[in-house]
């Protein structure tokens, strides 16, 4: 009985070291991730590049290739079309 108690808590410990060795690693690695994602450093850094690519994207003539905007047009056209056979 006594082998047995001895085999079984060698296992759990073998077991939980296991663990730590990988998924308690990755857990405290998307820890440390989530922090560094609500730093007042990344939060500033992230609002200058949205205020950069802004100011990129309105500098632009045209935003869609003809392809694209005859694509779009098209599916615009259709949900307009299937809305006014709904009423």
């Amino acid at each position: 009985m006594k082998i047995f108690v001895y085999k079984t808590l060698f296992v759990m410990v073998c077991v939980l070291v296991l663990f730590q060795l990988t998924i308690g690693a990755k857990i405290k690695e998307l820890k440390n991730e989530i922090g560094n994602l609500k730093s007042q450093e990344n939060i500033s850094f992230v609002k200058e590049k949205i205020r950069d690519e802004l100011k990129s994207a309105t500098e632009k003539d045209n935003y869609l290739t003809p392809e694209d905007a005859k694509l779009i047009n098209d599916f615009i056209n259709k949900i307009k079309q299937e809305l006014s056979e709904t009423k």
